[in-house]
């Protein structure tokens, strides 16, 4: 049986400011928009650059309302570099999802 994840992500009202930056990314100047935008980009290290940002800087919540699992393994390979002391977690986490066959 699978276990059922429930996500609890941060309001938009509260995970951006005034001019539309999420509070995660406090070393740059990118509204929300700009940044799901980038984690679309065609060119996979320019997503997996800014994927991993997200995954490094905003609560695993927030990044999985982001992106998905499925996105995050595809992009592995390029974006584990980013990641700094978060990669142990998302290591196990997109490990633990893929084992038992669901979470995107």
């Amino acid at each position: 049986m699978l276990a059922r994840v429930v996500l609890n992500p941060t309001p938009t009202d509260k995970l951006c400011d005034a001019q539309g930056r999420p509070s995660f990314l406090w070393d740059c100047d990118l509204t929300l928009a700009e940044l799901e935008e980038r984690l679309r980009s065609p060119d996979p290290e320019v997503a997996a650059y800014w994927l991993g940002t997200v995954m490094r800087q905003a609560r695993p919540d927030d990044a999985l309302t982001l992106s998905t699992p499925s996105r995050m393994r595809e992009l592995w390979p390029r974006l584990d570099r980013y990641l700094g002391k978060e990669r142990a977690f998302w290591a196990w986490y997109l490990d633990a999802t893929a084992s038992k066959g669901g979470a995107g």
